[in-house]
């Protein structure tokens, strides 16, 4: 009787020698070449296919192919070039289709080598792959070339398949052919005397070789091809060493083309725009010096690279001396190879794999969150994450993300994954616990519903999303224990929020803070960055002083190294402290608001308004942002978004620290409107100059969401929360904007986490709107944000949704919504478990009344208006 839990090699004889195949074995075959796998693979397919089996066979390399299609085998063509995570997703998505008992057949995984750079992801592939086809009673064949590998890599794969062999061909004696031998070097759960000895396949059998003279000419055979001492470096390092081997022995111009094209691939991107860029600006010698500073293999991420190509840009202008300008960075880089390894290390991959599903993007992505914030790295990892923290001391540090789709054109991820800053204080062993659970952090933000969100939204939820990371000093100085930068901010070379008329959306903008930039990048609650329109860098949104008291920054974003952490201070604490701060370079001494100190009792302070006037009116600062943000952008052929600081000298100058570089997606800005003649049948809802984002449109709108201000001011603190799901549970009935265009009105701003401030919405919860309002209330202490620049803004614009900020005081606005209080709100039927907030959430169905909403950019106008007629 046959024993259902054997499977045969299709060799009989070889069969003998193992005890036989076991379901569930993986069988891996380290030959010399493609033909000696091939006459292992042929007999295993033929006896599988006479015995009814399933067999599937994965081709995906360059080889020729090892089987032909025939009745009862499955081809599978796959792509390797789309990277690691797509392929082995593919592959789990296959072997999970076929189900239980299928046999398999793969190509060479060493053809993996050309496409994924790294004996490494081959490892990890083997690991994750075939613990799977055990689990579902398989049977499968794979494929090593001889001498391609490190041994670590070989180590990895003998330590997780359940069958190995060693098959090579050599002569033997005086014969002049050579013989073909097989040698089992591992075979789980089966011992025979003479089961690891070579074998010699003569005449259909298998032949153990027990003569000594007979061994020791096989093992000299083989000797050689483990003697070259490259054979422990992983392909990864023996790529860059026949790179180096280029520069040193002076090789032509093509190979070095070459070989950059080559590492561009493997380590800076495959986009093809990003790609141009960087083999146009980079050297050979440029891409070495990265991997000089690069923990593990892999991409370096699209932030990284961002950075780098900005630097490398202006260093190669001619037209300003940015080297006496720019602060030199000082940087590492944790490559995307480390962050798989680190879910495969932790037995993470099986709940990857869950993740991918359309059933388990959401639902699987915490528990995978609360899996990686627990896992390990493995030592030499480890070792390596030791001498950044041995490098940089004591000073503070940032880790950043960079994954692979970051800051790339058309998806800039802006704010979707974490930054987090390391105060970097105390002994070793804690700064290094510190900098370990920072990385793990941002590893398990990849899982956060805003970027799960964002990445389905644009159709990348099935891509390669490897994180990478950027490790950096951060830019600034001591002051006593507080550690910041005299100024942190934002800058993108088209403004599409000019505020006034005349002003050149080309000339770009700045967003500027003092301290940390992270009060730039971020919507904070009651501070305003100062805005620059560089071609009026003097010029407010507001100018009344009142409006400069209210309209600026009041709260500095510092790191604390006492407290070893980051910290929010007031100003007016810092301004009157002992840091011997330069006040006047950046801020306007207040002698009203000091008078007022003093009168109440507080002699002793004195108040400032941040404004950085002193340096702006300092020509050469504006020139300067304006000459980097237009070279970056006439090298990408795009607007860009940078990220800066900016450090005073003792001498009065000041030096800029570029650490961010994307394109920036704009809008709307090119296109011509007519503003419409408000006297014939219309009415206006709201009317106003400036205070919009989106360029020019002229856009329908069928339905209004209206957050009434007055009522969302009486409700407590919890309900305020609410009704931001609410909103929520609204914007996900908008199926498509085309359909259902809508315009989302509300009290202060959206996103805020302070419901007093406005409504507590995530960007998911507002993702599908085509307008969102922010209304103004001096009542409720509810003022909009011009936020252009954040990450915030980064949301509206990838979305393309147009954003205005409604200030019903203001000369020239007008704003009425008594129109909008006579109409029947529609909540309770499109939402009736959200009734209860009829009073608060109004659902308007202005279809019939022809509303719509108009912008000219240019001009600065914009009305929203409706038909007089009813409906």
């Amino acid at each position: 009787m046959k024993n259902l839990n054997r499977a045969s090699t299709g060799l009989e004889s070889l069969d003998t020698v193992i005890d036989n195949l076991r379901i569930g074995d993986n069988v891996v075959w380290q030959v010399d070449d493609i033909a000696g796998y091939e006459s292992m693979v042929r007999p295993f397919v033929e006896c599988s296919l006479q015995e009814g089996r399933n067999v599937i066979y994965m081709r995906f390399a360059q080889h020729e192919p090892l089987l032909e299609a025939r009745s009862g085998l499955t081809i599978y063509r796959l792509d390797s070039s789309e990277g690691f995570e797509s392929f082995a997703t593919r592959v789990h998505e296959i072997i999970t289709r076929e189900g239980r008992g299928a046999y398999y057949v793969f190509d060479s995984l060493s053809d993996l080598l050309p496409a994924w750079g790294s004996d490494l992801m081959i490892g990890n592939f083997f690991m994750i792959t075939c613990p799977y086809l055990f689990e579902l009673d398989t049977v499968a064949y794979f494929a090593l070339m001889r001498s391609q590998h490190c041994y670590a890599t070989v180590a990895r794969i003998r330590e997780t398949t359940q069958v190995l062999f060693d098959a090579y061909s050599c002569g033997s004696g005086s014969e002049s052919s050579n013989n073909f031998y097989v040698q089992p070097m591992k075979v789980w759960k089966r011992y025979a005397p003479t089961m690891f000895l070579p074998h010699l396949h003569k005449d259909g059998t298998f032949i153990p070789v027990t003569n000594s003279l007979d061994a020791s000419m096989l093992f000299q055979h083989l000797s050689r091809f483990t003697e070259n001492p490259r054979r422990n470096l992983d392909y990864w390092d023996r790529l860059f060493m026949d790179a180096d081997d280029l520069i040193t022995g002076n090789a032509d111009q093509q190979a070095r083309t070459n070989m950059l094209a080559r590492l561009c691939d493997f380590m800076i991107s495959r986009e093809p725009r990003m790609s141009r860029l960087v083999r146009e600006n980079f050297t050979l010698e440029n891409l070495l010096d990265i991997k000089s500073r690069l923990i593990g293999s892999g991409f370096i991420g699209g932030k990284t690279v961002g950075m780098l190509l900005a630097r490398k840009i202006l260093q190669r202008d001619t037209a300003e001396d940015w080297g006496s300008v720019l602060e030199q960075h000082d940087s590492f880089y944790i490559g995307a190879d480390v962050f798989y390894s680190y879910l495969v290390n932790n037995n993470c991959w099986k709940l990857r794999m869950q993740q991918k599903t359309p059933e388990g993007y959401f639902s699987a992505a915490p528990v995978l969150a609360e899996e990686i914030l627990n896992g390990t790295f493995p030592d030499d990892i480890r070792e390596q994450f030791l001498q950044i923290i041995e490098y940089f001391g004591q000073s503070p540090i940032i880790v950043r993300s960079s994954s692979l789709l970051e800051d790339a054109f058309g998806n800039a991820f802006a704010g979707k994954y974490e930054s987090a800053f390391c105060a970097n204080q105390g002994s070793p062993e804690e700064r290094y616990a510190a900098f370990e659970q920072a990385v793990r952090r941002i590893y398990a933000g990849t899982m956060n519903e805003d970027a799960l969100i964002y990445r389905r939204q644009r159709g990348l939820e099935t891509q390669d999303e490897q994180m990478a990371l950027l490790v950096q000093r951060v830019s600034g100085s001591y002051r006593k224990h507080y550690f910041f930068p005299d100024i942190g901010g934002v800058g993108v070379s088209y403004n599409t929020f000019v505020w006034k008329k005349g002003m050149d959306p080309k000339a770009g903008m700045l967003r500027m803070v003092f301290g940390l930039g992270t009060r730039a990048v971020d919507r904070v609650e009651g501070d305003y960055p100062r805005l620059v329109a560089l071609d009026d860098p003097m010029s407010r949104p507001f100018s009344k002083k009142d409006d400069l008291r209210t309209f600026s920054q009041h709260s500095v974003d510092v790191i604390n190294t006492a407290e070893n952490t980051l910290q929010t201070v007031p100003f007016l604490d810092l301004a009157n402290s002992d840091l011997a701060l330069p006040l006047e370079r950046f801020a306007e001494h207040d002698h009203e608001s000091t008078q007022r100190l003093r009168d109440y009792g507080k002699a002793g302070r004195q108040a400032w308004i941040i404004t950085f006037d002193d340096l702006l009116n300092n020509s050469r600062f504006t020139s300067l942002m304006q000459a980097m943000l237009k070279r970056l952008e006439q090298q990408y052929d795009y607007p860009v978004d940078i990220e800066f600081t900016v450090n005073f000298t003792r001498d009065g100058d000041f030096r800029i620290n570029l650490v961010q570089c994307r394109p920036l997606q704009t809008f709307g800005e090119a296109r011509t409107v007519k503003m419409p003649d408000e006297s014939r049948g219309t009415s206006v809802l709201f009317r106003l100059e400036g205070n919009f984002m989106g360029g020019s449109i002229s856009q329908t709108i069928d339905r209004i969401i209206f957050i009434e201000p007055d009522a969302y001011i009486n409700l407590p603190l919890y309900q305020k929360y609410e009704v931001a799901r609410v909103v929520g549970a609204l914007n996900r009935q908008i199926a498509s904007r085309s359909e259902l265009p809508t315009m989302l009105l509300g009290p202060g701003r959206w996103g805020t986490t302070t419901p007093t401030l406005g409504v507590p919405v995530h960007f998911a919860d507002i993702s599908n709107m085509t307008v969102l309002g922010e209304i103004a209330s001096m009542e409720g202490n509810f003022m909009p944000e011009l936020s252009f620049g954040t990450h915030f803004f980064q949301d509206l614009v990838e979305n393309r949704i147009f954003f205005v900020a409604i200030f019903p005081w203001k000369e020239g606005v007008v704003y009425d919504t008594s129109w909008l209080a006579g109409l029947p709100s529609v909540l309770s039927e499109v939402a009736p478990d959200k009734a209860a907030f009829a009073p608060v959430v109004k659902v308007y169905d202005v279809r019939a009344w022809g509303v719509r909403i108009i912008a000219d950019v240019v001009k600065q106008q914009l009305v929203c208006l409706r038909s007089e007629r009813r409906p």
